[in-house]
């Protein structure tokens, strides 16, 4: 079994549906968490990886070392789409190197995922 880390960049296939009919089409995503969930579930936590020329949206991030990350065309981190994957339907390309894109993504994440302020629940 592969072992997947955090920052690296698989390729994964993606439902879709062609004229044809449902289909699956390989597409990249980075991993955002692996170690204990990998392990215990067999499953990955992953960023959706788009193309750069899709219309931006205010938590993409570039990757700008295409080469390390295994993709062969500009493209962009959605930190807004999160999905859980099955590590057996995973495999490595690459990996997300430049500390900066590594920080937009942590700070993105830490905001999306942080509890709301100022609100009040009745219990």
């Amino acid at each position: 079994m592969t072992s997947f880390e955090p920052w690296d960049v698989i390729k994964m296939p993606f439902p879709y549906s062609g004229g044809g009919g449902p289909a699956q089409e390989q597409r990249p995503a980075l991993v955002i968490a692996s170690g204990r969930l990998e392990s215990s579930h067999e499953l990955l936590w992953v960023l959706m990886i788009t193309s750069a020329g899709n219309p931006a949206w205010p938590t993409d991030v570039p990757i700008t070392d295409l080469r390390s990350a295994g993709l062969p065309a500009p493209s962009v981190v959605r930190c807004a789409k999160i999905s859980t994957i099955a590590t057996s339907r995973a495999q490595k390309i690459g990996m997300l190197q430049r500390p900066a894109e590594r920080a937009a993504i942590a700070r993105h994440l830490a905001l999306a995922v942080a509890p709301a302020t100022g609100r009040q629940t009745n219990t």
